[in-house]
């Protein structure tokens, strides 16, 4: 059976009606997809980050002094082995154990004030004697923080701009973003929200020659590579392998590690008592 349009108009199978889609849109369409998905990656990577850093701080709160006591304790194990035997492997050993220990550079910046050239403070020698002290900071801000966060940066990302100048102030924004997220800064994010809400809006993105859009799609997986990078080199880390060994809840995993660190310090406090008894 024919079609009485395409005998009157063989054009009409093989064009777009008049008004149709232009030929840029599904490339369009393809770019926006991969801006948004980028910018939800970022915002992982960025959230991941913000949390080892905050799980390493708290680590070396915590369990600083125990690992600094555990360092002086196998010195002065070794020391008392020495001094009974006078071997000089065991006098080298007693010298390379104290090397562990002394010199300690920026103590006070290290152990963020829990331990400082004088020995320990009196909130690292109350951990160790299990007496309560003042807990250290949240691991991670909160999850209202971490929803203010991820609305503004899908806001104000600077891949959303349309030019240099526009990326410019994006840029600028989100690095005052993610200050606020990484102190955990509730109000903060508030305040920057009704800034963006107030500020320049976006007018519709102009249509695009596909050559430009081909070549922002090469740069968004350029991008998004770069970012897996990041994010592998995270989870490899020391700290991020045991964040991501309790990632509900980190408190809890620092409280069994610091439970084995007592352990150890027991052990060779006895072990050093019987040295030198």
């Amino acid at each position: 059976m024919t079609n009485p349009e395409a005998e009157t108009n063989p054009e009409a199978e093989r064009t777009e009606p008049q008004g149709g889609p232009r030929p840029e849109a599904r490339l369009e369409q393809a770019v926006s997809a991969a801006e948004q998905a980028l910018i939800e990656f970022e915002i992982a990577v960025e959230t991941f980050r913000v949390e080892v850093e905050n799980f390493s701080r708290l680590h070396h709160q915590r369990l600083g002094p125990m690992y600094a006591r555990l360092d002086e304790l196998d010195a002065m194990i070794a020391e008392a082995i020495a001094a009974r035997t006078g071997d000089p492997e065991d006098l080298r050993k007693a010298q390379q154990a104290r090397g562990l220990v002394l010199p300690m550079p920026a103590v006070e910046e290290l152990f963020n004030g829990w331990i400082d050239s004088d020995g320990l403070s009196p909130e690292a020698s109350a951990m160790l004697t299990e007496r309560p002290v003042q807990p250290p900071r949240r691991v991670r801000p909160s999850e209202e923080a971490r929803r203010m966060y991820r609305e503004l940066v899908r806001k104000a990302h600077p891949d959303l701009a349309r030019d240099e100048t526009e990326r410019e102030r994006r840029s600028e924004f989100i690095v005052r973003v993610n200050k606020a997220y990484a102190a955990g800064d509730q109000a903060a994010l508030g305040d920057l929200a009704q800034e963006w809400e107030a500020g320049p809006r976006d007018e519709e993105q102009r249509p695009s020659r596909s050559e430009e859009l081909y070549a922002r799609l090469e740069w968004l997986a350029q991008r998004k590579e770069m970012l897996a990078a990041v994010a592998a080199e995270l989870e490899s880390s020391a700290i991020g392998a045991m964040l991501k060994m309790a990632p509900e809840d980190p408190d809890a995993l620092l409280d069994e590690i610091a439970e084995q660190l007592l352990a150890q310090v027991s052990e060779r406090e006895a072990r050093l008592a019987e040295l030198v008894g």
